[in-house]
């Protein structure tokens, strides 16, 4: 009977849980800066040789790029170079960039890391300030421009740090420094207000 009981509840438990993204609603806002939680995306972390690149670019409907400090947008969907045979795509269209390369034979590595990170939208003619409060990459828009993308620091952190305008820049981190990351940035975007 108790075991029965117990099967009930937990039941009717998994049947009303709810997967919450970390920290969702929280922002900030300061003078020339604004901090915001932004939505949940699907993301793989995509290795892959010289010679796949053409067929995941593809099959990705996206071209990943091979510069450099570079990424590529399409139709919802960014791919950012962070090494000679590593990208990060993110879909913020609501499609399965794991499933698109799971059709491709060509040599690859896809591997799905949504649940893994965390993504803040960091804005204002101050976005720029705030970042730099806890990373030491030059972010003029002369040394990173529009379209930049890289893998950083921020404090005691690593980022995946993308420039989507002029004063806007993604901040992707692993969800286990989501806090400490949102706290820094929180802490630097009123510094820079200041």
């Amino acid at each position: 009977m108790a075991k029965a009981a117990a099967k009930t509840n937990a039941s009717a438990m998994s049947s009303s849980a709810e997967r919450r993204p970390a920290l969702a609603g929280r922002s900030v806002s300061a003078t020339g800066v604004k901090l915001e939680v932004m939505p949940p995306a699907e993301r793989i972390s995509l290795r892959a040789p010289e010679a796949s690149v053409a067929a995941l670019s593809k099959a990705l409907g996206v071209t990943l790029p091979t510069t450099p400090k570079t990424s590529a947008t399409k139709a919802g969907r960014t791919a950012l170079w962070l090494g000679p045979d590593e990208w990060l795509v993110i879909d913020e269209a609501g499609k399965d960039p794991l499933a698109d390369c799971a059709k491709v034979t060509a040599l690859h590595s896809a591997v799905g890391i949504s649940h893994r990170n965390v993504a803040f939208s960091v804005t204002g003619p101050a976005a720029a300030a705030a970042i730099n409060g806890g990373c030491p990459q030059d972010l003029s828009l002369e040394a990173f421009p529009v379209g930049a993308a890289s893998r950083t620091i921020l404090g005691k952190s690593e980022v995946v740090l993308l420039r989507s305008g002029p004063d806007a820049f993604r901040v992707e981190c692993w969800r286990s420094f989501s806090d400490y990351v949102f706290t820094l940035l929180s802490e630097a975007a009123s510094d820079a207000a200041a």
